[in-house]
């Protein structure tokens, strides 16, 4: 955060009443201008550090408010008062979502306070309730800023002991002598399920985060249905219900996906004293819950690529469907190729998934790799695919992301099937008769794991035997394919 003070000596925003701020760009960043009332001349410029309007408009929101809590001008306010506004300056510093952009915004943001609450200390005649409110205040800027690089700890402890001065009174505090304890808020689902994600969410990407958000919101969901609100009291025959719950509507395999994050973030919260003990351990099925999805026979694959060459020529539908079978990629992968990822690699035309630009997203680091093009694998036609990708028929060239593509070509391969929606062949099914096709061609399997972007789990091979050679690729596909 960069600051144009043009304000007398002395003066910070601490301690200065605002008028009504605005917003400008420049050269594509935001910045956030703030003036005191009464002048025209003095102000504050704060740089928001990001190009993006809605991330701006968010940290803004956040330093107006940071700032209106620290206001000096009231040297009668209690300490209850103080303590209050402690409490949701530190809560909103525990719970607020971040990007790239708003963590660095962040750093130099809570940067800038620290030292102008020290300022403020040193140099205003603060009352003793304000002394001790700049101390906490400076505490939970620092505590913050451990959340900013993934610790939460020490803030998570700052936020409950601020709550619990809140339900403190004499008579609390004599009675704890008879061991009785001030009563403690119920730690929920959604409790844990917010502070295990604020830790391990830059650890994750995208898809991940979205996917596990899901699944954890089905789980409170459950948790509620169940009648289970505090986990500090939750029992073997709760989790039981909780399984049992979830089974339905859905697959084992699905609620085996379910148990895992259920265990992960319990698993977490014991390891973090946020529960004494936890009772997820072997809850997962074994009966019933191997994946069902099939492959699809050459012949269904053949009518879906046949199907495929009745759409337009200029259609997404036609050429992502091509490209999941002759590929053996996944759906969001293929969703997000651009023009600059259909290349010519030795002599050879390839996609290239990677997710070197914005929106794009891969399961792991063995996914990024190239996979060439066979002409007529399947009746795939090259030329035409090239014309149309000039033409603009790619799917991010149509605002069409991966849910949207999913549920398109699911529809589509349904309809050259004749099949129901349910059943075990699904689009991933063409992504089993792939492999399957490379596997009973009696391809290598080095060349099918580098076509896949699959692993082979093994540190020798996948440090030292990654980079295949892109005509073996090539060769590996027209074996299993033509």
């Amino acid at each position: 955060m960069t600051t144009n003070q043009t304000l007398q000596s002395g003066t910070n925003l601490l301690q200065t009443a605002l008028a009504k701020p605005y917003h400008y760009r420049r050269s594509g960043r935001y910045y956030l201008r703030l003036r005191p009332q009464g002048t025209t001349a003095s102000f504050f410029t704060l740089s928001l550090r990001t190009t993006n309007k809605a991330t701006a408009m968010t940290i803004s929101q956040e330093i107006l408010q940071t700032l209106k809590a620290f206001h000096f001008d009231n040297p009668e306010a209690t300490w209850e008062e103080l303590r209050e506004r402690l409490e949701e300056i530190a809560e909103s510093c525990l719970t607020m979502a971040h990007g790239d952009d708003s963590l660095l915004a962040y750093e130099m943001i809570n940067d800038e306070q620290h030292a102008a609450l020290r300022e403020a200390s040193a140099k205003l005649p603060l009352s003793v309730n304000q002394h001790r409110a700049v101390q906490k205040a400076l505490e939970i800027i620092e505590a913050a800023q451990q959340r900013l690089k993934g610790r939460p700890g020490k803030l998570v402890e700052i936020v409950r002991d601020l709550r619990g001065e809140s339900c403190s009174t004499p008579v609390a505090r004599t009675s704890l002598s008879l061991s009785v304890g001030p009563a403690k808020d119920p730690v929920t689902w959604e409790t844990l399920s917010a502070l295990y994600m604020t830790e391990h969410s830059i650890n994750l990407k995208e898809d991940s985060r979205d996917s596990a958000m899901t699944v954890h919101k089905t789980i409170g969901e459950s948790f509620k249905a169940i009648g289970v609100a505090d986990l500090r009291a939750h029992t073997r025959e709760d989790l039981i219900k909780l399984r049992t719950h979830l089974l339905t509507g859905r697959k084992p395999s699905t609620v085996n996906n379910h148990l895992a994050k259920l265990g992960a973030v319990l698993t977490w919260a014991v390891r973090s004293d946020k529960l004494v003990k936890q009772y997820s351990e072997k809850l997962k099925l074994t009966k019933g819950a191997d994946s069902t999805r099939e492959a699809f026979s050459r012949d269904q694959v053949i009518n879906i690529m046949a199907h495929a060459k009745t759409l337009p020529v200029g259609s997404w539908e036609r050429w992502s469907v091509s490209l999941l079978a002759i590929t053996g990629a996944r759906v969001g992968e293929v969703a997000g190729l651009t023009k600059a990822d259909i290349q010519e690699v030795d002599g050879y035309w390839c996609i290239n998934i990677n997710e070197d630009s914005p929106g794009k997203s891969i399961k792991n680091k063995h996914s990024a790799r190239k996979v060439p093009l066979v002409d007529g694998a399947l009746g795939f036609d090259l030329r035409g695919f090239l014309e149309a990708v000039n033409a603009g028929a790619l799917p991010s060239e149509n605002g069409v992301n991966k849910l949207k593509a999913s549920r398109n070509l699911g529809v589509l391969i349904r309809d050259a099937l004749g099949t129901a929606p349910g059943g075990n062949l699904t689009l991933h099914s063409l992504r089993h008769h792939f492999s399957g096709s490379l596997k009973n061609a009696g391809v290598p399997v080095a060349y099918a794991q580098a076509a896949l972007g699959h692993s082979s789990r093994t540190i020798a091979f996948d440090n030292y035997g990654a980079g295949v050679d892109i005509k073996e690729v090539y060769g590996a596909i027209l074996k299993g394919l033509c």
